[in-house]
């Protein structure tokens, strides 16, 4: 690791005072003056969930209150971890949820960007303050905070639990609780395979079934329900077809190509292509490369992927930035911070019904579908900027490891 040069307080204060302007003005945006009827949606319908376990409700059949009107999604076990939500006030839940987003981020911002940052010299407080608000102005990452997600907090665990060494939880727990929770990060578990990492995929299987199980066992009826019927119907996540969706079969369906055969041919090239790529540099050492390509990999392949599960782009500027692609890693923050996808749809509306209502305009059409497009791309950018050589040190030092302080 590159040893930075001494920062005065100057730079450190220059640098807590940069840090805070953009979780201010998130924050302010999307806690404070958000009215209450759109307030941190996605978290209602968590904290929903636990209610209807506390009170005997049952929870796949609950929706939030009008206008929103959503379901709960997410596996049972989920439903259980919402509970400690249940508790306290919605209001407190969603300060706390929103600053606990904001630290856990601060915290992956200082693992994923430190080293970088420190090439700058005495400076690199003040540079890793840049990269801060820098990620803070991604489209994904503001969603997250806008609607109450919990992408940031499964990424991170998954993150930890690839880059842990010390031992001391063994490595797939956590990718396992991850997966029990949403499925998605079941990809992980995937590449644990493809990298003959057998131990870690054992265990996180044997996590993602544990944790099922104790879910089978206290909320049977809530488990066979979501086993048995809700989890095959993608309709009850929302509008596929809508711009929202960025994955592979929201591209498909936005086209009008609605044909499982197409999408799992294409699901299939996509595997094989990330975590082919992710497996290339696992072998070679390259941390944030494996990483990121299997994050981006999982969120193409999912049936639907929301804009705010595109915040493993993240991951993928810090791989950039690990192996000098300044030019890279800017041309994706751009792209990413852009709501192209949106400005597509403007376009392209021309009626109340989108997309039924599309001039069809393949032009603004690309635009729409962009954000899935773009991470298909940038695949091929991690393949192109993956170095050839090995690196000395299999992984960057894990949370436990690093400095305890963390950037505000």
């Amino acid at each position: 690791m590159t040893v930075a040069a001494r920062p005065s307080r100057w730079i450190w204060a220059a640098a807590i005072l940069v840090a805070l302007i953009r979780p201010y003005m998130l924050i302010n945006h999307f806690v404070v003056q958000t009215p209450p009827t759109r307030w941190l949606v996605d978290l209602e319908v968590y904290r929903n969930a636990g209610i209807s376990n506390l009170i005997g409700r049952p929870v796949y059949a609950a929706v939030t209150a009008p206008p929103q009107l959503l379901p709960f999604t997410y596996p049972p076990i989920a439903s259980i971890f919402a509970i400690l939500l249940a508790l306290i006030p919605f209001g407190l839940a969603g300060w706390l949820w929103t600053l606990a987003q904001f630290a856990v981020l601060a915290a992956l911002v200082w693992w994923l960007f430190r080293e970088p940052a420190q090439r700058c010299g005495r400076w690199w407080p003040l540079a890793l303050a840049g990269i801060w608000t820098a990620v803070g102005c991604l489209q994904p990452v503001g969603d997250g905070i806008r609607f109450g997600q919990v992408d940031i907090f499964l990424m991170a665990l998954v993150l930890f639990d690839l880059g842990e060494r010390s031992g001391r939880i063994p490595r797939g727990v956590l990718i396992g609780l991850a997966t029990s929770i949403k499925l998605t990060p079941g990809i992980f578990i995937v590449h644990l395979l493809v990298t003959r990492q057998w131990r870690a995929a054992a265990t996180a299987a044997a996590s993602a079934a544990g944790f099922t199980l104790a879910a089978f066992l206290l909320l049977p009826n809530a488990s066979f329900a979501f086993w048995g019927g809700a989890l095959q119907d993608p309709d009850r996540l929302g509008l596929n077809d809508g711009t929202s969706n960025q994955a592979l079969r929201g591209i498909l369906l936005r086209a009008h190509w609605d044909s499982s055969a197409l999408w799992l041919v294409l699901v299939l090239i996509v595997m094989v292509v990330g975590l082919g790529i992710a497996r290339r540099a696992h072998r070679r050492g390259w941390f944030w490369h494996e990483a990121a390509a299997v994050g981006i990999v999982g969120v193409l392949i999912s049936p639907v992927s929301w804009i705010h599960h595109f915040v493993w782009v993240v991951v993928a500027l810090a791989a950039l930035l690990q192996v000098r692609k300044l030019l890279a890693a800017a041309i994706v923050w751009a792209l990413f911070t852009m709501p192209l996808p949106w400005w597509g749809q403007w376009r392209l509306q021309q009626g109340l019904d989108f997309p039924a209502s599309s001039s069809g305009n393949p032009g603004w059409q690309l635009l729409n579908d962009s954000y899935g497009l773009i991470s298909v791309l940038l695949l091929g950018v991690l393949a192109w900027s993956l170095p050839a050589v090995r690196r000395r040190a299999a992984r960057p030092d894990s949370p436990r490891e690093a400095p305890s302080a963390v950037l505000p």
